[in-house]
């Protein structure tokens, strides 16, 4: 269908005054990658997917939410209320409400994936440095997206996560209370914060699509560069090149959607850990819920914070864990590329992984002295998994890598 429209007087038109056609090729119809990628490839088109997902439904969704923290007739506060009534008396407005908070959740989700497979097989590695580093950038934008839109619909988790969050900014020496209002609009959360929260939320996506699109340039761009060094993930055989979109993006999509459609019409709430139950009871702030911890997406760097008693020394680790994953180009020295041939390292990055499930678990469950201990270990290890990348190559004997084109 791609190549009939490529045809059309239209398209020759469109291509003589923007140069359409040289961009179609390069970046879709012949971009080349390896025949032998496997399916942990897929989640990065899936991310796409999702973040299309979002947009459309958060565009639907703005039409008909208030971001107003006013109390209205029936005792709830408007933006509560607009939230319940397009749950119940806007057209499919329940559909449209569980597929962006499912899609959250199934966005993180599928990021996570892209980036462990990337840290698997040294997908950060030259010339990929740059690439690593937008999609670490991306990271933080979604984070920041999804803690803006935590607050809108205004319930107990909501609220009261929201001044747990905002609260740490006033941890920070000479600038924090400053930073602390700034954000909340005010000396504690209410009204105007609801309403920057909105503002931001609508805006992060936007942000976040353009550099999504410098980040999908900048991988066919290494690759174009780059091309006799693009099997080094994977490389098992000679290498075959075919059209990225393929038969196996297609069916990655297809599993995909059964998940996700699953959960959005049968378990949207995933037992709290998609949307809490709490967030079903209207914001108090006179009365605080008993456990008060973030989305499943956001518990390891709660983990973090928690697992040190002072608060700016809290603060500060939960800020490095992320900060740390910017240098993790410039950290690993390795010549190998992917954890295949590396057996120390595949060993290390798999630990990596279960530490983060481990700080994600304890981050979503309430406080324990044995929790406490368990992820203050974690934590630990988090932090020594990057520092041991730089002394790894004196003493790791790497596989033999295998002959490729």
């Amino acid at each position: 269908m791609l190549n009939s429209i490529m045809k059309t007087k239209l398209f020759a038109w469109v291509d003589q005054r923007t140069g359409a056609d040289a961009i179609i090729k390069s970046q879709l119809t012949e971009y080349a990658v390896p025949k032998n990628l496997n399916y942990m490839w897929n989640f990065g088109s899936l991310a796409l997917l999702v973040l299309v997902l979002q947009i459309l439904t958060g565009i639907f969704l703005a039409m008909y939410y208030k971001p107003s923290a006013a109390f209205t007739s029936g005792g709830y506060t408007v933006a509560f209320d607009s939230v319940e009534r397009i749950m119940r008396d806007v057209n499919f407005g329940w559909l449209i409400r569980y597929m962006h908070a499912v899609g959250a959740s199934a966005f993180f989700f599928v990021v996570y994936m892209h980036i462990g497979r990337g840290l698997y097989y040294g997908s950060y590695k030259g010339p990929r440095e740059l690439l690593w580093i937008i999609g670490v950038v991306i990271l933080l934008i979604m984070q920041g997206a999804a803690f803006f839109g935590y607050l809108l619909p205004w319930g107990q988790m909501s609220f009261w996560g929201a001044t747990v969050i905002t609260n740490l900014f006033g941890a920070l020496p000479v600038i924090g209370e400053y930073l602390q209002q700034v954000l909340r609009g005010g000396f504690a959360v209410g009204d105007p914060t609801l309403n920057r929260f909105f503002s931001l939320h609508y805006l992060f996506p936007l942000l976040l699509a353009a550099i999504v699109g410098g980040h999908v340039h900048a991988l066919h761009v290494v690759h174009s560069n780059n091309p006799e060094g693009i099997d080094v993930h994977n490389a098992e055989e000679k290498i075959n090149f075919h059209p990225y979109y393929t038969v196996k993006d297609a069916f990655g999509v297809g599993v995909f959607l059964l998940f996700y459609c699953y959960i959005v019409f049968f378990n949207p709430q995933m037992g709290g850990f998609f949307i809490e139950v709490d967030n079903y009871v209207p914001a108090n702030n006179l009365q605080t819920p008993p456990h008060i911890a973030p989305v499943w997406y956001l518990t390891p760097w709660y983990t973090i914070l928690r697992s040190f008693p002072d608060k700016l020394l809290g603060v500060v680790a939960m800020g490095a864990s992320l900060g740390i994953l910017f240098l993790l180009p410039f950290l690993d020295r390795s010549k190998v590329r992917s954890s295949r041939y590396r057996p120390i390292f595949r060993q290390m990055v798999v630990l990596f992984f279960v530490t983060v499930i481990i700080l994600g678990y304890c981050g979503h469950s309430a406080p324990t002295p044995t929790l406490k201990l368990v992820g203050q270990i974690a934590t630990a290890y988090y932090f020594a998994f990057f520092i041991l990348l730089l002394f790894l190559p004196k003493f790791e004997k790497t596989k033999p890598l295998p002959d490729h084109i």
